[in-house]
């Protein structure tokens, strides 16, 4: 059992023999025996006793015994010095005896004399037997030990030296990137390198001491504290996946970029409302609840619909006839902040029940509405309701966002409330948000201030899984200047009135049906349903990305560039060190451009790969094959598709693929896009966790704007096909949203050379889609302050409203 035995090395898997084992000298003291070899014939009688005794301890120990048992001598024989001693003769342990001791050396090594006495009286043995059987035993269960650690040690040794020897070699061939020799230079040893360190590390000493002279305070050197001096990098756009027209110039000067912080927490107030103040929130749920309902099922004179779009404007005169209690019309109305309200309905693909959830989930509510709510979260749940639906009340806050960093996003802590009720023998749904500043005042002020008065939904069943939906938007926003190009579609309430949200959720209401579909017989390359829905779920993720990323939310802080003829150009940079997106510093630059051509012709320019493949800047002269296509809605823009990157370069061993979603409805029109590789694709459809897939969107926002122009502008100037006789002009806000990861180091630097061609491609972008967009139409554009493109060229800026 504890003979002769083979290792195996765990580094590689070599064998090795026991002649090898035996051979190798071991240094332990209390077993220090050597094989055996024949001895000269001059060594004394006793030492060649004593390597007798050696010789037969050692096949003892192999056997498995190693005690003796000597004959007892007779007193001639011990007083007899001159007759040669008789051979001993040593009996071997039986069977059972070894086995007992075994038995018992596995529980304790170390017995004491109580547990050899007794262990010598079962066995038949004497005590003194016993003690030296557990000696031995415990010496060739250590050279057992130091034979299996020396061979793995050899075999670890063995490996390092191969490592060190394969590093010198890669570390020969390596190139220095600026002179073009070798990284190391011959003739330079590591002393005279460490020796040059310790010259330098004097110079640096020296020098801080006298600069601490003058600044009154010490300066720490670098060994002092390492942490304290992150590497500066000087970026250049030659690193970046895409291609720019204009070279990099050398540029030492830095430009202050304002930074994200790595992980964007939600405000902390520590608000949680007492007892006291859960019997008031009841209360005022309960006169909100009522509020909105008749505010859903009142028409005029309470609401005014607009001729010329069609949307339905809040009287704000009738408004405070109905509702004298509104805390809105107790005090008078302030000149500080504006009203916005407005209602709109219509008819979605998901039941009341599931609509529900979604509303009373924050994880869930984020998800439907990715391009408003940029992030929510239930402070307090204030009354759980029956089956955690009906009757339940929930503190929340929100951020809401516009996708461009020259809109301010808007945040408030509101209570939401959800009852089911029954109205003219019809059951509805309704959901109501109010505010919760009328009776709690701890609360950190945002900028600007924004009131979200009793605003909320009414749901009705429909057969077949469809919901009526009634959206009512009601708002005090403080008055505060928005930039011009954006003014129209933020003071008409098109950037967050009923009618954006309204129009999102119809959208994502036809996208979660399709990711729940069953009976998808045309995937593609996409293996099953379950892939399908992964891929979904992956795209949907690149969506939020993108949407949070260009939007000032979580106090993203941005740069305008002073060269922005038009002042829509902004910058940031963020450090990522999760996961999701690439890991380092990435750089982002978002412009919007008034375009006079209706949305649904820039959008169909830009969700097509065909179209897009042929503007030089988007596509880098490479064409683009889409290998699968899933539908997400009634209109055919509504699609994610994987397309291949058809490069000179993309063979089978590397094929670069690029997954792309674009959506469309009436508020506006959405066209993301990132670059996958194929194991990244395969891992999402094959059910693993997608999170860790780094995505890095870029894409464009286009929003529908219909702006008024004075009709004595018109004279003797030529109109655009499209605008109408009447004064309105059909035109776009086109948002582009680009970003680069500029280095894989989160604490780099920016320099101006990188802004400025990041800037460049951002207008090269613009002209080639303005270009392809005139090569359809053809319009004339007027020459009176309207331009086409209000970033990049000429002063230019959109019509006043």
């Amino acid at each position: 059992m504890y003979g002769d035995c083979q290792v195996i090395s765990s580094m590689g898997g070599n064998v090795v023999s026991s002649e090898t084992l035996f051979s190798s000298p071991i240094q332990n003291p209390n077993f220090n025996f050597l094989p055996f070899q024949p001895l000269p014939p001059m060594i004394p009688l006793k030492q060649k006793e004593e390597n007798g005794l050696l010789l037969r301890g050692k096949e003892e120990m192999d056997s498995g015994s190693g005690s003796e048992q000597v004959e007892e001598k007779s007193g001639n024989e011990q007083e007899s010095t001159e007759q040669p001693p008789k051979k001993k003769r040593y009996h071997r342990h039986t069977a059972r005896q070894i086995q007992e001791m075994e038995a018992v050396f596995k529980e304790c090594p170390h017995p004491d004399d109580k547990q050899r006495m007794k262990l010598s009286q079962e066995l038949g043995l004497k005590p003194r037997q016993v003690k030296f059987w557990f000696q031995n035993r415990r010496t060739q269960m250590k050279a057992q030990q130091d034979r299996s650690d020396n061979v793995i040690l050899r075999a670890e040794n063995e490996s390092l030296k191969n490592e060190f020897y394969r590093l010198q070699a890669e570390l020969s061939k390596l190139v220095c990137p600026n002179c073009g020799g070798p990284a190391v230079p011959g003739g330079i040893s590591f002393e005279e390198l460490r020796i040059e360190n310790a010259r330098l590390r004097e110079e640096l000493e020296r020098v801080c001491a006298i600069a601490s002279r003058y600044i009154g305070r010490p300066i720490q050197t670098m060994g002092a504290a390492p942490a304290l001096m992150p590497p500066s990098l000087d970026l250049d756009m030659n690193m970046y996946p895409r291609h720019f027209t204009e070279p990099m110039a050398s540029c030492t000067e830095m430009m202050p970029v304002p930074m994200l912080p790595e992980t964007a927490s939600f405000p902390e107030n520590n608000l949680v409302l007492v007892e006291e103040e859960k019997t008031v929130a009841m209360e005022l749920a309960m006169s909100s609840m009522d509020e909105l309902v008749k505010m859903c099922r009142t028409n005029e004179p309470l609401w005014i619909r607009n001729n010329e779009n069609g949307r339905e404007l809040l009287n704000l005169e009738e408004h405070a006839r109905m509702f004298p209690w509104a805390p809105s019309n107790l005090k008078q109305r302030s000149t500080e902040f504006r009203t916005e309200a407005g209602r709109d309905s219509a008819v979605v693909i998901m039941n009341s029940v599931t609509l529900v959830d979604a509303f009373l989930d924050a994880n869930k509510w984020t998800e439907l509405f990715p391009s408003i709510v940029a992030r929510a979260k239930t402070v307090q749940v204030v009354s759980a309701g029956v089956s955690g639906t009906n009757g339940s009340l929930q503190l929340m806050y929100a951020e809401l966002q516009v996708l461009s960093p020259l809109v301010p996003t808007r945040e408030a802590y509101f209570l939401r409330y959800c009852q089911q009720q029954n109205l003219d023998d019809e059951t509805y749904w309704a959901i109501v948000d109010f505010p919760i500043d009328g009776f709690h005042n701890n609360l950190q002020a945002s900028f600007p201030l924004y009131r979200r008065r009793p605003s909320g939904c009414l749901i009705q069943d429909m057969p077949n899984g469809y919901s009526r939906v009634t959206w009512v938007e009601h708002a005090e926003i403080e008055e505060k200047p928005v930039h011009q190009i954006f003014s129209h579609f933020v003071y008409n309430g098109m950037a967050f009135g009923a009618h954006r949200w309204l129009a999102v959720l119809e959208r994502q209401c036809e996208r979660v049906a399709s990711l729940m579909a069953r009976n998808i017989t045309d995937l593609g390359v996409i293996p099953s349903p379950e892939a399908r829905k992964n891929l979904m779920r992956l795209a949907q993720r690149m969506i939020r990305t993108f949407c949070v990323n260009i939007s000032t939310s979580s106090g993203q802080l941005w740069t305008a560039l002073p060269d922005s003829a038009d002042d829509t150009v902004r910058i940031t940079t963020s450090k990522v060190t999760e996961a999701g997106q690439p890991n380092g510093l990435i750089l982002c630059a978002v412009s919007t451009t008034w375009l006079p051509y209706p949305h649904d012709q820039v959008f169909d320019l830009l969700r097509d790969e065909r179209s897009r493949s042929q503007l030089e800047v988007l596509s880098n002269g490479n064409a683009l094959h889409e290998v699968a296509h899933i539908a997400n809605g009634a209109h055919p823009g509504n699609c994610i598709s994987l397309l291949r990157i058809n490069v000179a370069s993309n063979s089978s061993q590397h094929v670069e693929l690029m997954l792309q979603e674009s959506c469309t409805d009436r508020s506006g029109s959405l066209v993301v896009y990132s670059t996958v590789d194929v194991d990244s694709v395969q891992l999402a459809m094959s059910g693993e966790d997608p999170s860790c897939i780094p995505l890095l969107p870029l894409g464009f926002f286009i929003t529908p704007v219909e702006l008024i122009r004075d009709a004595s502008d018109d004279q003797g100037k030529s109109v655009p096909p499209s605008e109408e006789a009447n004064g309105h002009i059909s035109g776009s806000l086109l948002t582009v949203g680009l970003q680069v990861l500029a280095s894989t180091v989160p604490s780099a630097k920016i320099n101006l050379s990188s802004i400025a061609a990041i800037n460049n491609h951002l207008c090269t972008t613009v002209h080639q889609i303005t270009a392809a967009l005139s090569s359809s139409t053809a319009p004339s554009c007027p020459d009176n302050g309207i331009g086409v493109l209000g970033s990049c060229t000429e002063p230019a800026s959109a019509p006043e409203k």
